[in-house]
């Protein structure tokens, strides 16, 4: 194939232009700010799982307290009854010993039944203390999340800012570019990771680093300035005289 070296020079720019691109948008997919907010997004997530756990096990406990007071009740009433009845002096001898009896046993039983109303309290307050805590970590990573936004979108802002001129420049270097070249360079991009292009500096190739035997090079220098030249490693188009 055939291009003028004004051609070649222009394709050569371009590749230029592709290789700042691709930086470009690995900088911007490599954004501090976006670990940050998937990190912080993690750990909010977990925070309203755990909060979302504990309110679940909340209600359960309530259950169990309401459970447990109803228990405590059921012996009070008991022994309400029974000490009215102590106290009437209605009942014979026996029944008053059976009955203080009973207030003795439903006594020992009514601390028991407080004493798990109370564990039971003591659990409902740590519950509800834990997810006070994990609702201002929510509170905190949700701040975090949203200023991590703004400097991500500040960021991304600046990068298609210089995207935006980056592809203006690239329209404008391709433009008198014949379109055989053009195909060319695009083919050899898309096969070379992205490189369709490189010099042809001190005896090397640019694109892939690689010296030129000397046989090659004097080929290479007797052959017309509009012929294209493919560097035979990377198969790149070799832009001489840069």
């Amino acid at each position: 194939m055939k291009a003028s070296s004004h051609d070649q020079r222009q394709i050569l720019e371009v590749a230029g232009i592709d290789q700042a691109t691709t930086a470009l948008n690995h900088k911007a997919s490599t954004l501090p700010e976006l670990a940050l907010l998937q990190s912080v997004t993690t750990k909010s997530h977990n925070a309203r799982d755990l909060r979302i756990g504990a309110q679940t096990e909340l209600s359960d406990v309530k259950r169990e307290l309401l459970r447990a007071e109803a228990d405590v009740e059921q012996i009070v009433s008991r022994i309400t009854k029974d000490e009215a009845r102590l106290s009437s002096g209605s009942a014979s001898p026996k029944e008053l010993e059976q009955l203080q009896h009973e207030v003795g046993t439903l006594g020992v039983r009514r601390a028991e039944l407080e004493e798990i109303e109370l564990e039971i309290m003591m659990r409902v307050d740590e519950i509800n203390a834990r997810i006070v805590d994990l609702q201002d970590q929510e509170t905190s990573f949700a701040a975090e999340i949203a200023d991590l936004e703004i400097r991500k979108e500040n960021a991304m802002a600046q990068f298609n800012n210089e995207l935006e001129a980056i592809v203006q420049a690239r329209s404008e270097a391709l433009a008198s570019v014949s379109p055989e070249l053009i195909a060319l360079y695009e083919k050899i991009r898309s096969s070379n990771n992205g490189n369709g292009a490189a010099a042809l500096s001190a005896g090397a190739c640019n694109g892939c680093h690689l010296s030129i035997n000397t046989i090659e090079l004097k080929r290479i220098a007797d052959l017309a300035e509009d012929e294209v030249v493919r560097c035979e490693e990377c198969r790149c188009i070799l832009v001489r005289g840069v």
